[in-house]
């Protein structure tokens, strides 16, 4: 196994690791058992401040359940969580509410409420966690919108829009309270490649624009080349490599050559316990 520094390239690891940003999101050895099955079985990663962080693995090998420990959505077994320098770990109700402030979540299905409108639906973090006046509200909701590219569509219900729309919908509900963190569940599933290409241009935005720090969890090969600075891939419950897009496309490891280049026969296609 390689953990964070091993895989990066540096010639000596003290002087490389003074050169790199804080870490802002801190996992250390975490483990996490669903029902009777391991999921995690000592998982420890660094995502840099204002880096894209991409997340791969196959079908169960715990990326969203990684993603969900990052915002305390799940607690571990074992291990330690911190963002921001805050152990999220253990952190009551007042403190990971602090955190969570910090943190845009964009799920994989979008998690619009059918009910209420798009405007609505983004509107709805300031209206249940911020003390702001309508107009307010009003501006801010109208700002993300324009910056998704879907202003046009604040008066939609989610059932009129397409699914590259809710997703759209989605990510600007999870970057209506600024945060400084964006989780990327599954971006551009069930995208045809046209939509996916919108949603990669529009991560690449939100690092750009509001420079923030993104992590993404996925399947897609070509978004995540396109999008991630570095790749963190997950094997049996560990980080079993991570690198930059190059070093991983050119890797001769079995296992990370089967995933990047769809192959049929190799280690993951033994692989046969695993939970998402």
């Amino acid at each position: 196994m390689t953990d964070t520094d091993e895989s990066l390239p540096h010639p000596e690891p003290v002087a490389y690791r003074s050169m790199m940003p804080p870490a802002v999101i801190e996992l250390t050895d975490l483990h996490k058992t669903l029902g009777d099955r391991p999921v995690l079985d000592g998982v420890s990663l660094q995502v840099f401040r204002g880096e894209t962080l991409c997340i791969i693995g196959g079908s169960g090998a715990g990326k969203s359940v990684t993603l969900k420990h990052i915002v305390g959505l799940l607690r571990p077994d074992r291990g330690r969580v911190r963002v921001d320098g805050v152990e999220v770990t253990t952190a009551g109700p007042t403190l990971l509410g602090t955190v969570r402030k910090k943190i845009g979540f964009l799920f994989q299905g979008a998690a619009l409420l059918n009910s209420l409108t798009v405007f609505e639906n983004v509107a709805l973090p300031l209206r249940e966690h911020e003390e702001l006046a309508e107009a307010e509200v009003r501006s801010r909701v109208m700002e993300r919108l324009e910056l998704v590219h879907l202003a046009d569509a604040a008066g939609k219900l989610p059932g009129d829009l397409s699914g590259g729309m809710k997703k759209r919908a989605g990510l600007a509900r999870a970057i209506v309270r600024d945060p400084g963190i964006i989780l990327y569940d599954e971006p551009t599933a069930g995208l045809d490649p046209v939509i996916a290409s919108t949603i990669n241009d529009l991560i690449l935005e939100m690092q750009r624009r509001l420079k923030v720090t993104s992590v993404l969890v996925t399947h897609d090969m070509s978004s995540c080349f396109r999008v991630s600075s570095r790749i963190a891939m997950l094997l049996r419950g560990r980080i079993h490599k991570v690198g930059r897009p190059d070093e991983l496309k050119s890797s001769d490891d079995p296992a990370i050559r089967q995933f990047v280049h769809g192959e049929s026969e190799g280690p993951l296609t033994r692989e046969s316990n695993r939970v998402e």
